[in-house]
């Protein structure tokens, strides 16, 4: 009992007893990865430092530490109470935190009612865990290597890739099983509640949009804006964030998402298809297939030109690749802004206009 007692006092000084979010961590200093999104969510009281005046980032997170932080950004109260789990009693420190995420069905535990607290998290379930968390329901037909259709997380890694929440890695992994740092698990919890943390969720040389901006584009004199925002395309559906596009003369509003991967770079309809704007590496003369047209009938588009030179209404860019469709329209991209510019073979023109 006494064996028990002290290390439950241990786990409360380490987890609960935390410095408030306003002091300055001394192991976090400004150029650490994740200083902004630790930073933020300190600020918001979701995570807190230790008593001995860090914040541990690249510490491992447990389970415990995150059903607290969880707990704290839904705004549960985390009083201590019993829970099902026989490895959580009521006296344990993260009780409270546990049962209410439990009971919201943010959380879940393993056969045998056990929870396992003081298990780390790993990435698969960290993505099951954020897609509850954010509602997110997104959805791209792109697969990690590594993410089979039979695994339980194969649903929430696909939404954290529409979302940006995450980008995987470089050789097309996402890595399920391997465990994450406290600084890691706050990039996720940070990306999902603000959209300027999403813009780090990126390749090198991204071809995506800056989420905190405003994108105006123009065709046959009809200015469209496009809004990253919280939106749903049905009241039946939870509210997400995705691109929102509205016509200043009809009004009409429609939403479309952006994705990237380390092999393409494509734009689609919340819930539905989406279509595969650039294959990278960007190279000229490069054939991708933009969409499938049925079984096996596909519409092909080819690279035509690299750091070209094409001028706007916003203004003139010099590193723009050029893509020709199957009809003989030019598409011009731009890193970080997405499609700036299209010109039809009868001449007619789409084309950013500003950026604000």
């Amino acid at each position: 009992m006494k064996k028990k007692l002290i290390g439950a006092l241990v786990l409360l000084l380490s987890m609960v007893l935390m410095v408030p979010s306003v002091f300055a961590a001394s192991d976090l200093p400004k150029d650490h990865r994740f200083y902004e999104e630790i930073t933020y969510l300190m600020d918001k009281g979701i995570v807190s430092g230790y008593l001995n005046g860090t914040v541990q980032p690249d510490q491992l997170v447990t389970r415990a530490e995150a059903a607290i932080m969880i707990a704290r950004l839904k705004g549960f109260s985390g009083a201590p109470q019993e829970t099902k789990f026989t490895d959580v009693p009521k006296d344990h420190p993260a009780s409270g935190y546990i049962a209410e995420a439990v009971k919201a069905g943010l959380l879940s535990g393993y056969p045998g009612d056990v929870y396992k607290p003081e298990a780390p998290i790993i990435r698969g379930d960290m993505a099951m865990i954020v897609k509850r968390l954010f509602d997110l329901g997104l959805m791209t037909n792109w697969e990690f290597k590594d993410v089979s259709s039979n695994m339980k997380a194969y649903d929430a890694v696909q939404t954290m890739l529409l979302a940006n929440i995450t980008i995987g890695y470089p050789d097309e992994t996402f890595r399920p099983n391997m465990k994450v740092t406290r600084g890691q698990f706050s990039a996720f919890l940070a990306r999902g509640m603000e959209p300027k943390f999403k813009n780090d969720a990126t390749i090198p040389n991204s071809y995506l949009r800056d989420k905190t901006k405003v994108y105006v584009l123009e065709s046959a004199g009809e200015q469209v804006t496009h809004t990253y925002k919280m939106h749903t395309i049905d009241p039946s559906l939870p509210e997400e964030f995705m691109w929102v596009l509205e016509n200043n003369v009809t009004g009409k509003i429609i939403a479309n998402v952006e994705s990237e991967t380390y092999d393409s770079y494509s734009v689609g309809f919340p819930y539905s298809e989406s279509f595969t704007d650039l294959a990278y590496p960007v190279e000229t003369g490069k054939e991708f297939v933009y969409k499938y047209l049925g079984l096996y009938d596909k519409e092909m588009r080819t690279i035509t030109g690299v750091n070209k030179t094409v001028a706007t209404k916003y203004k003139t860019f010099t590193n723009a690749t050029e893509v020709t469709d199957a009809k003989g329209t030019k598409h011009y991209y731009v890193e970080g802004h997405g499609k700036v510019k299209s010109v039809q073979p009868s001449g007619a023109v789409f084309e950013l206009v500003d950026i604000r």
